[in-house]
């Protein structure tokens, strides 16, 4: 494959995962930075993919750390591995919030499945649930849309990498903020 391939490749591939709950790439790991400068890792459903613009979108919970940590600082990176044929996918770029007011947030709500919607029902992401079961202290489901926010990820680069017996590849590719390729070469693995 040549470089105009790879990068035409790498976004088929994520394009395809928002479709295809069983695509490897489906699953991120989506890495910000919390208020004590440690790098946070967790991993994060990809819902849609733009490829002409580069963009990636997320759901969340607004409670969540990784809201606060990206309100704070909008740099994140975003890391996937597809097992067949062995690519790493790096992304580097910033995300937006939109929260559960905004016009974008609100039409993705309104797509979402009920079991879906059931996750943004109960209590704040990461505080204790004592001894209650999980069933108990649900919220009404149009309160749980009030904790339903979108993350827009604009990517400005994209670190390819594939594993290979020998002969291992790596390119990394550039993207202006309207999504254009800007830069795309050869990079030793």
């Amino acid at each position: 494959m040549n470089l105009a391939e790879v990068n035409a490749s790498a976004w088929a591939e994520l394009e395809s995962a928002a479709a295809d709950p069983q695509s490897a790439f489906r699953y991120l790991n989506l890495c910000s930075v919390d208020a004590g400068g440690r790098p946070q890792a967790r991993m994060v459903v990809l819902r849609r993919v733009d490829v002409a613009r580069r963009i990636l979108e997320i759901h969340t919970d607004v409670r969540s750390p990784k809201w606060q940590e990206i309100s704070a600082n909008p740099r994140v990176t975003m890391l996937g591995f597809g097992p067949q044929p062995k690519v790493q996918l790096r992304l580097q770029g910033s995300a937006e919030l939109h929260g559960p007011a905004s016009e974008c947030a609100t039409e993705a709500w309104s797509l979402l499945p009920r079991s879906t919607r059931s996750t943004y029902m109960g209590g704040p992401p990461s505080d204790d649930i004592g001894e209650r079961p999980a069933s108990e202290g649900r919220i009404a489901d149009a309160d749980g849309q009030a904790f339903f926010g979108m993350l827009i990820f604009r990517a400005e680069t994209l670190d390819w990498f594939q594993l290979r017996h020998a002969d291992n590849r790596r390119a990394v590719f550039a993207y202006d903020h309207l999504g254009a390729l800007t830069s795309s070469r050869w990079v030793n693995p």
